[in-house]
């Protein structure tokens, strides 16, 4: 154990310096990619751009294949010409040569008969440089020649000419004979009678650099007898500037055709484009609410069917988005008219109904119960009502928020109290934590407490007789109150449409509590009047918790919540906490004191159950709102207004 306790603390040492260079490689990362970014997103938007340089670089391809096959082709065909050519000078100088070698030779038994032996033979030096002169003079600039002596004048194995002066290597025009014929191509020269040819490269003792060139030779005799080695070498210094023009003209025309392909790419994309940006821009009106935006058709192309059907489209919507709008402002009048005209019969069966409640005494069981679900269906029938009027004020954009410095504190604590005789009845209790310090923030308190109002009946309500915590928190300009409860708990996808007008999870559940319906949905309009919001968690079987979160100052804008949405003691983090990621013990809920407040006796349970604790103040978390995560996400976010009168709604 003590062996695998210091191989994990080296490993550890090991990888801190990693787990250090890690921030700064990203870092460097991001300031790399930095620049390339202005550039990466013109790319990614612009797909004229995209299309033009697709085009430019398939032009870039097409071309350089052309240019390769053509150069190749120019390339091998003079090539060919130039070894044909040289095959001819050169068999025609060979077969001069032998003719002179066979003169001298029968020149020199002519002066032997004449004048006896005494004479001597012809000097081999002396002729042999004749015949390199006589060669060279008639092809300056044309070819160069070369004769080589076999088995002595020849380089031998190491590259090295003879030392012998009359049979040695001869060249004209400066050229150095054993650099510039390859010792294969005298080796297969001498070994055959027929001409043979190698490239090669022709050096010269001017300090010009090598040039390539063609060597054509073949094995001789001169006038003695003697085989030597004549060699023609001809320089591609013509065909080189005959290529390079090639290759010049081909790069011109090559870019040119680029260049004119990109623009002929330009114009087309252009005119696809053009159409296609104008219909995003109509597209962006018409959702901006512009709806007699309409694209500016020409012709008859495919194009301009496409701009007439968007326009026809557009007509439709038009159209189609007036109708929903008359009928909706028929429905929110409708409802507003009938909400109004239910006032006064209702006050008049109220009053009788109080009457009848009042009397049940002297009443027989079955008419006293029906007098207490009359008042208790009344009840509810009010609340409805006022339900109702409510949401048509946020329908038709007449609320107003009455914003002032409040303590959220002393708010939570009204609806607490408030709750007790249902906890009471529920055998649960309601603890508030983070109440330590003051929680201050420019509110409408009536709105705001009508939010928590619904949230802790709602979460007393489902709880399943469990403990309900209320907790507030305040950090970088935001206040947030979230309840949890540990009853039933939402499904997944369930966490936005709870917010949704008359919406249960379980249709079957009774209200118990006589809700309406539209307490949440009122509650997420009273925060987005805030300009705050109001969202959900939470899992099958493990509870749920609903988060209100406000802006400090009235009108401004949030960044993120000081609570987290997901409580600390969901699965998810406690199985971080048993994998040892995480560390939070659990330990009995206070009934009072340390900094929160607990309601509700709690009969019939147990009076030391375990709930996760939580700070009284929660730390500042810094994590960005995301739009998605809101309820009711591309609803309409009702704007604050003048005040208006409840009989104009």
């Amino acid at each position: 154990m003590c062996a695998s306790y210091e191989r994990e603390r080296l490993e550890s040492r090991l990888a801190d310096p990693m787990r250090g260079l890690l921030p700064v490689i990203r870092s460097c990362v991001r300031w790399a990619r930095r620049p390339l970014q202005p550039a990466a997103r013109l790319w990614r938007r612009n797909l004229q751009l995209r299309v033009v340089a697709f085009t430019l670089l398939m032009s870039v391809g097409v071309v350089l294949l052309l240019g390769f096959v053509v150069i190749g082709q120019v390339k091998n065909g003079l090539l060919d010409a130039k070894e044909k050519a040289a095959q001819n000078q050169a068999t025609g100088g060979f077969s001069i040569a032998q003719n002179m070698a066979t003169q001298g030779s029968q020149a020199q038994d002519g002066a032997d008969a004449a004048s006896g032996p005494s004479r001597g033979s012809i000097d081999s030096r002396t002729w042999l440089n004749g015949l390199v002169g006589q060669f060279a003079s008639g092809g300056k600039g044309v070819y160069w020649i070369v004769t080589l002596s076999p088995g002595t004048d020849g380089p031998d194995e190491f590259g090295r000419a003879s030392d012998d002066s009359t049979r040695g290597p001869r060249g004209s025009d400066r050229v150095l004979p054993v650099e510039t014929i390859p010792k294969s191509l005298s080796d297969a020269v001498d070994r055959h009678t027929g001409a043979l040819k190698q490239y090669t490269m022709l050096k010269t003792d001017d300090g010009n650099p090598p040039r390539p060139a063609l060597a054509i030779g073949k094995r001789l005799t001169d006038p003695n007898g003697t085989s030597y080695q004549l060699y023609y070498v001809f320089p591609f210094d013509q065909e080189e500037k005959t290529l390079g023009l090639v290759k010049g003209t081909l790069a011109t025309a090559g870019i040119f055709v680029v260049v004119l392909l990109g623009a002929i790419a330009w114009l087309v994309t252009r005119q696809v484009v053009t159409p296609v940006r104008m219909a995003a821009r109509i597209a962006e009106r018409l959702a901006a609410g512009r709806l007699q935006e309409r694209m500016h058709v020409t012709g008859e192309d495919d194009i301009a069917r496409l701009g007439e059907s968007f326009n026809k489209m557009a007509q439709n919507l038009q159209v189609k988005i007036q109708q929903l709008e008359d009928l909706s402002r028929m429905q929110r009048r409708f409802v507003s008219d009938v909400s109004h005209e239910l006032r006064t019969p209702l006050t008049t069966v109220r009053m009788a109904a109080d009457i009848i409640h009042d009397g049940r005494d002297d009443f027989d069981p079955v008419m006293s119960r029906s007098a207490e679900l009359l008042q208790n269906q009344l009840d509810r029938f009010e609340s409805l009502l006022s339900d109702l009027l409510e949401i048509s004020r946020f329908d038709a954009g007449a609320a107003e928020l009455s914003a002032e410095p409040i303590d959220l504190r002393e708010v939570v604590r009204r609806v607490v109290d408030a709750a007790e005789p249902l906890a009471e009845r529920k055998g649960s209790r309601v603890a508030i934590r983070g109440d330590a310090q003051p929680v201050i923030a420019e509110a409408d308190p009536r709105r705001v407490e009508r939010v928590l109002r619904n949230l802790v009946v709602n979460a007393i309500e489902h709880g399943e007789g469990r403990d309900v915590i209320v907790r507030l928190a305040t950090a970088d300009g935001a206040v947030a109150i979230a309840v949890r409860d540990y009853g039933v708990g939402l499904k997944p996808g369930e966490a936005t449409r709870v917010f949704n007008r008359f919406w249960r999870a379980d249709p079957a559940r009774a209200r118990t509590t006589g809700g309406t319906g539209l307490g949440l949905s009122i509650a997420v309009e009273d925060a987005r009047l805030h300009g705050g919001w109001l969202q959900a968690w939470g899992e099958p079987g493990g509870g749920s918790q609903f988060r209100m979160t406000l802006p400090r100052t009235a009108g401004d804008s949030l960044r993120g919540s000081p609570i987290a949405l997901e409580p600390d003691d969901s699965r998810r983090n406690r199985g971080l906490i048993a994998s040892g990621l995480a560390a939070t013990p659990t330990v009995p809920a206070p009934r009072a004191g340390a900094g929160g407040a607990a309601v509700g006796n709690g009969h019939g349970r147990e009076a030391g159950r375990l709930i996760p604790p939580m700070p009284s103040v929660a730390p500042a978390r810094p994590a960005t709102a995301d739009p998605a995560a809101l309820p009711g996400n591309g609803a309409r976010v009702v704007g604050r207004k003048e005040a208006v009168r409840e009989d104009d709604v």
